[in-house]
């Protein structure tokens, strides 16, 4: 004997579905595949510009701390050179007014 005719609907229906299913997984799983990927990339360069910024706040720091290094040493070089004005007698102040009445 033959099947009802909604039993062979019912078989139809569930093997469609079934191909379906299986075609929608095979795209799915390229998909979660691209979207892998394309978060794999991601994290990537979220991690190589992390180490570039920690490589360029080392750099910045170290320029900073050179700065003050280097305004110190400025500080002393002026302060040593007031010092030679002020010894010799070349770099005294003069009184330009009284000389000139």
């Amino acid at each position: 004997m033959c099947a009802p005719v909604s039993l062979r609907v019912a078989a139809l229906h569930s093997k469609k579905e079934d191909e379906y299913f299986t075609m929608s997984s095979d795209d799915g799983d390229l998909e979660n595949q691209a979207e892998l990927e394309e978060k794999t990339r991601l994290i990537n360069q979220v991690l190589e510009l992390q180490h570039t910024l920690e490589d360029l706040s080392a750099r910045v720091d170290a320029v900073k701390e050179e700065n003050l290094k280097l305004k110190s040493e400025n500080q002393v070089l002026g302060q040593y050179i007031e010092n030679l004005m002020s010894a010799s007698s070349v770099f005294q102040t003069t009184d330009t007014k009284s000389k000139r009445k």
